[in-house]
């Protein structure tokens, strides 16, 4: 790579490791905690907004969470769309920790809306994943005047938002209720999800019906044979969501010749891989880099 200015001294470079190390400490922190008020302030000072075209809680629904934040490139015009989920084991989180996917994404050229939705265990599946639908439906039909093209969108989630982001659109019947052609979603980014597990054994029984199956609602059992691409990204260091999920996730997709590339991200585990999303945090690994070349792949011209 050539340079273009001189390369900073030894001395120069200190305080800015400091800074990148402090920013990792903040959001890493940030991620981890359950609190709104706490992920919000950390997060603010990571990142800023300044000169993007920020909308906040555009309604896709009744409920007090069915809002989303949508993040847009100053004069966006037909851009790709995307639509991040949060995880937090469907039980905890929300948008507003997660603003730093929404401003990378939006720095990137792409119209980003980053959603919040209804938590178990008062809202066990499919509540949360008619949730994705529903945003994806009333992102769609705002798309246009957000400065993004309601044809090329990709759909996005971290964890358990990863099962909602897979299971949304590979079960045809969620696009269906919502009025949402699958020809109109580009791709599907998995980021550490659980696709593919029991999840009876788990503390997180509690998302799903009692009595209920994985052969009920695991995404790896629902692929629809005309899904779109996937990106199924796997931290190396993962020890929440084993890497499993994302083998049982791509053989499923192969079988029903659905185009999918599994990507084992090394040195992350399952905070960093989407702390990586943050531009001040990509030395951590290639997640938003694996993201974004996804996206231009199988974006429309």
């Amino acid at each position: 790579m050539t340079r273009t200015s001189p390369a900073p001294s030894r001395r120069s470079r200190m305080p800015r490791a400091a800074l990148l190390g402090a920013g990792a400490l903040l959001l890493m922190t940030a991620l981890a905690a359950c609190s709104r008020d706490g992920a919000q302030g950390s997060l603010n000072r990571v990142v800023s907004t300044a000169g993007l075209n920020v909308t906040s809680n555009v309604r896709y629904g009744p409920d007090v969470r069915n809002v989303m934040d949508v993040y847009a490139p100053q004069n966006a015009r037909s851009a790709p769309v995307v639509l991040f989920i949060h995880g937090g084991s469907w039980e905890s989180g929300d948008k507003d920790g997660h603003k730093f996917v929404g401003e990378s994404l939006a720095r990137a050229g792409y119209v980003t809306a980053v959603m919040s939705y209804r938590l178990a265990p008062a809202n066990r599946y499919p509540s949360y994943v008619q949730d994705a639908a529903q945003a994806l439906k009333v992102l769609r039909e705002k798309a246009g005047p957000l400065g993004g093209n309601p044809q090329n969108v990709f759909v996005m989630g971290h964890s358990a938002g990863g099962f909602n982001a897979v299971e949304v659109v590979d079960n045809a019947r969620w696009l269906a209720e919502a009025d949402v052609p699958v020809s109109a979603i580009r791709g599907v980014i998995g980021v550490a999800g659980p696709y593919s597990y029991d999840f009876r054994q788990f503390s997180s029984a509690k998302a799903f019906p009692v009595g209920a199956t994985p052969d009920e609602v695991m995404p790896d059992r629902h692929v629809r044979a005309d899904a779109p691409p996937h990106l199924l990204l796997v931290a190396e260091n993962d020890d929440t969501v084993y890497p499993q999920n994302a083998l049982n996730m791509e053989a499923a997709l192969k079988r029903a010749g659905v185009p999918v590339t599994r990507t084992v991200l090394p040195k992350l585990n399952h905070i960093t891989i989407i702390a990586a999303m943050a531009r001040p945090l990509t030395f951590l690994g290639g997640t938003r880099q694996a993201v974004i070349d996804f996206i231009e792949a199988h974006r429309l011209p």
